[in-house]
């Protein structure tokens, strides 16, 4: 892994958090509790800050970065950033699902218990209201969220991780 200061700014991390060997975490990163960093993420504070709640995996090839001076990147607790999507200067609440190869935008806030669809594209300073599921290119509400894809998908895959990375411990 590759942990790096910069600008006198050394990335924090909570308790019993995994990073794969080749993930990069650099800056201005704050990060809580039982996180995971996976192959070839990238994590870059570096133009402004990102903070990350507990229970948040960064899945494989993901890329989390924020605008320079302008747009941060705040994400909750129990939020799974899937594989080689990109978040970027945005707000992501807790519960939430991001899929395989999606992307949201500066200025867009994503609100608890959502889910954006694996290669949705939320486009900058979009809204995404608690309980929705978005899809498509622009990204936009397809159905509510149910119980079973809290519990199936949100919940389910949060935890996992978790014990994935205790695997590797």
């Amino acid at each position: 892994m590759i942990l790096r200061e910069l600008n006198g700014k050394m990335p924090v991390q909570g308790k019993d958090c995994f990073f794969a060997e080749n993930s990069v975490v650099v800056g201005e990163v704050t990060m809580g509790d039982q996180c995971s960093v996976w192959y070839n993420a990238v994590i870059r504070g570096d133009v402004h800050y990102i903070k990350m709640g507990n229970k948040v995996n960064v899945q494989d090839g993901a890329v989390i970065h924020a605008t320079y001076k302008k747009s941060p990147t705040t994400i909750g607790n129990n939020v799974s950033i899937g594989h080689n999507a990109l978040v970027h200067g945005c707000t992501i609440h807790d519960n939430v699902l991001v899929g395989m190869g999606a992307i949201i935008m500066d200025d867009c806030v994503v609100e608890s218990n959502s889910i954006i669809a694996a290669g949705a594209v939320v486009t900058k300073g979009t809204l995404v209201p608690s309980g929705s599921v978005f899809a498509g290119m622009p990204a936009k509400k397809i159905k509510d969220i149910n119980k079973e894809l809290m519990s199936g998908e949100i919940d389910r895959i949060a935890t996992n991780y978790v014990k994935y990375a205790g695997w590797y411990k």
